[in-house]
């Protein structure tokens, strides 16, 4: 697996989160990670994505690829996210096609970011 998921587990959605109570970010995270068992994508906790405005923020990434951030996703995405995921991962450059995308990857991106030149 090369493909990395990596997904803001510190993210507050924009919203304040009581002491104790675990923050949108963490839940996405753990909910992401339930549903993935014998995905083909490795999910990685990161400390902030700053997509702060637009959290719930995910990234997608993999060697010689093309890297995408997607914010305002929520733990009901989790089957598109894992979807679009899946679709990246089976990419030769990070790029699957616009119309093939979930409606949730093509909508709510927040930076495409090109693959660093070896």
């Amino acid at each position: 697996m090369t493909t990395i998921l990596h997904v803001c587990t510190t993210c507050r959605a924009g919203l304040p989160v009581p002491e104790g109570e675990v923050c949108p970010g963490r839940r996405l995270h753990d909910a992401l990670t339930a549903a993935n068992e014998g995905g083909t994508v490795t999910i990685r906790a990161v400390e902030c994505l700053s997509g702060c405005d637009n959290g719930c923020a995910v990234a997608l990434s993999k060697p010689g690829a093309w890297s995408y951030v997607y914010g305002r996703m929520t733990t009901d995405d989790v089957a598109e996210i894992l979807r679009g995921a899946a679709l990246y991962d089976q990419s030769d450059n990070g790029v699957v096609p616009w119309r093939d995308r979930p409606a949730i990857f093509r909508k709510q991106s927040l930076a495409r970011i090109p693959p660093l030149e070896s």
